[in-house]
């Protein structure tokens, strides 16, 4: 347990801070489920959830959340997976 009043402010602020990023993890993980699933069901409602997803990938990294690396490789295979869809969707048409 911290004894110095700076140490137990720092500890305060570490429980906001994860607190806030474990909530901002949840959402976006969530999110992405969901453009995942959407993506494999019906390619209309996929682009939507896809820009949606990639949004808020986007800011989960600007806001430190995740690494910034982590959210181009996930938009990107985000991306090719949407691609393949509607492909396959026109195809079959």
């Amino acid at each position: 347990m911290a004894t110095h009043a700076s140490a137990e402010k720092r500890n305060r602020q570490r429980i906001k801070r994860t607190a806030r990023n474990r909530a901002a993890k949840s959402e976006l993980r969530t999110t992405l489920k969901k453009a995942r699933n959407s993506v494999k069901t019906s390619a209309q409602d996929a682009s939507t959830a896809t820009v949606t997803a990639q949004s808020q990938l986007d800011r989960a990294a600007s806001r430190g959340v995740i690494p910034k690396e982590r959210a181009s490789r996930l938009k990107a295979r985000l991306a090719k997976s949407l691609h393949k869809a509607t492909a396959k969707l026109a195809a079959a048409s």
